[in-house]
């Protein structure tokens, strides 16, 4: 870690939701984040892409303090919680996180899924989280679902329900890794419909996707991450259409969408 730090961003209460400042992450002998410096404000919805293994989910988990940072410093609403002396739980809550595999507790319910960090965390009563718990499986069709098992469910399902896990406790940012690579191709569009809906509402996230025409679509900005650091970063449309670096342009090659690269059809 760095020897001095600063406890408050020099923004704070105006700035950033969240942000990421000199990131530097090694497993092992090999350097995973090379100094990301990201910034992310609200109500915006960043996308983040890259190869395997470029550092998008390492990103996303040092952003919510699972992983470790080895320098740099990390900040949620202008306040510096990689800082040893910050209790992780407190942070953890504000931040909702959604990861490929669902992570669903398989002998919870899913309403108990669903309402648990409420309940735990937040101390909110086991009346109310069930009513919001409620409430929210309604909004994405799945209230007749809410005593069964997670077992029970298709995968869109179980991801449909981690992701109203991770917005029932009202967080201040949304962190989404790759959340539909696990699925069968037909249940990817049901998932990304509801994250559609979360950013239409002024939710802020920042995703890790390899789905480019919805990054495209739906997220404000586009990040290219390769090998650990930031090569390029702008504009969903300018990014994904008109890229500027060599890197940036080549890996989007492997794209084929119609009119995900270059100009619009006349």
């Amino acid at each position: 870690m760095s020897e001095h730090r600063s406890s408050e961003h020099p923004s704070a209460g105006t700035g950033p939701v969240l942000s990421l400042r000199g990131i530097r992450k090694s497993f092992g002998d090999t350097e995973v984040l090379r100094g990301i410096d990201l910034d992310i404000d609200k109500h915006e919805v960043v996308a983040l892409i890259g190869a395997s293994g470029s550092g998008k989910s390492t990103l996303l988990r040092t952003a919510n303090l699972l992983e470790p940072i080895d320098d740099g410093q990390v900040f949620l609403g202008g306040t510096d919680v990689s800082d040893p002396r910050v209790k992780l739980d407190a942070v953890r809550a504000r931040i909702g996180v959604v990861f490929q595999h669902y992570n669903l507790f398989p002998h919870l319910s899913v309403l108990d899924n669903v309402t648990l960090a409420s309940r735990a965390v937040q101390r909110t009563s086991k009346a109310r989280a069930e009513q919001r718990g409620l409430e929210l499986l309604a909004q994405v069709g799945l209230a007749d679902k809410a005593r069964e098992f997670p077992d029970r469910l298709s995968g869109g399902q179980q991801q449909r329900v981690a992701i109203v896990r991770a917005i029932a406790t009202d967080p201040e940012l949304l962190l989404l890794d790759e959340i539909t690579s696990a699925l069968d191709p037909e249940l990817v569009g049901e998932v990304l419909e509801l994250v559609r809906t979360l950013a239409e509402g002024g939710s802020t996230i920042l995703m890790a996707t390899h789905e480019m025409a919805f990054a495209r679509d739906v997220a404000h900005r586009v990040v290219f991450l390769d090998g650990g650091q930031i090569v390029e970063q702008g504009p969903s449309q300018q990014i994904l259409k008109h890229p500027v670096q060599d890197r940036t342009r080549e890996f989007l090659t492997r794209f084929t969408a119609p009119g995900l690269l270059g100009p619009d059809p006349a």
